[in-house]
Parts: structure tokens; sequence; C-alpha cells
């Protein structure tokens, strides 16, 4: 009877294990990809490192939007050429073709994968959500550089060519009924 017990408690203490893990999986992948720049991710950083390399990369720009998002996405240029350790600046223009406001999340990445790392922002509209109202349309700022250690890592010092991919997901808006009022009288 003791026996059963524990091994009862032990898989429940297993289970309980395993279900924490795969909550914490997300949150912890997207800490070690941004850390470590792993599967395309940029870095974030708060100024270019001021020295310029004499040698450039193309940075090519790619748009999309999710299914179901109906908004008009698009980079106002398709590609720049940057100086390593340069700080750029990119705009996107967006334009909610709907009746109605819509809010988007954008996801990105850097390809090729391994360069992911040596591509920093300083300010993206990535880093918040945005809200659209009916036929509005907006320019949004990416300013970036790409930093010169790119040239010596052994495993990234052939790459000419940078495509900065861009999605943006529709998000829910808060139903009317959801919204709390606070303050004045009931």
């Amino acid at each position: 009877m003791q026996g059963k017990r524990i091994t009862v408690l032990l898989a429940v203490f297993v289970v309980a294990v395993m279900v924490g893990l795969v909550s914490a999986s997300v949150p912890l992948y997207r800490a070690f990809c941004r850390v470590t720049g792993a599967g395309g991710t940029p870095q974030v950083a708060a100024a270019a490192p001021g020295a310029q390399s004499a040698r450039t990369i193309v940075v090519r720009f790619d748009t999309s939007v999710a299914r179901g998002m109906p908004w008009r996405f698009e980079p106002k240029q398709r590609s720049m050429s940057v100086h390593l350790g340069e700080q750029a600046l990119a705009v996107f223009t967006a334009t909610n073709e709907s009746d109605e406001p819509v809010v988007g999340n954008a996801t990105f990445n850097i390809t090729p994968d391994k360069a992911g790392k040596y591509f920093d922002k300083i300010q993206c509209f990535c880093f918040s959500e945005q809200r659209l109202e009916p036929h509005q349309s907006v320019d949004m700022p990416v300013v970036f550089f790409v930093d010169p250690a790119i040239a010596t890592d052994p495993h990234t010092g052939e790459v000419g060519t940078l495509t900065l991919s861009y999605t943006f997901f529709r998000r829910a808006l808060p139903s009317p009924a959801a919204t709390v009022k606070t303050g004045g009288p009931s």
C-alpha cells in the first residue's frame, strides 16, 4: 500500500514538472533566441557602435500579413546597402484596409539565421503593438545597424546579404463589455 502511494505521488510530481516545463518552454526559448540570436532573432541595442567599417552589406526587407489581417504592409524600399557599424533607417508603411480599428503585432527574423546575432535594432515598431484606425496609413521606422563582428566570425564572414522579414498578426481588441470604467458615477 505504501509503495503504491509513493508511486502515485512520484507520477503526479513528474507530470507536474513536465507541465511546468511545457508552460515555460516558449518564454525560455524566446529569451534564449534574444540573447544568442538563434533562429535569426535580431538583437536590441541602445546605440550603434560608432565605428564604421569600409565593408558594406545589403539588407533586404520582406513583409507579409497573416491570414485575416486586413492590412497592406510594405517597405518603402526593398533593400539598402549599409556599412558595418553604420546606424541606418528603414521605413515601412502599413494601411488598415478595413472599416474598423485593428491592432497588430509584428514578428521578425533575419536570414540567414546564423547572422541574426549581428543585426541590432535600436528602435522598431515591432517592439510594441500597433493600432490603426479604419483606412489609416502610417509610416513605421526601424533604426538598426549590422555589427562589424559579422565580418570576423568564420561562420558569417562570407555573408553579403541579410533579409529582415516582418509578419503582422492581428490582435483581438477587447470587447466594449470587457472595458472597465473607473471614476465617476455608476
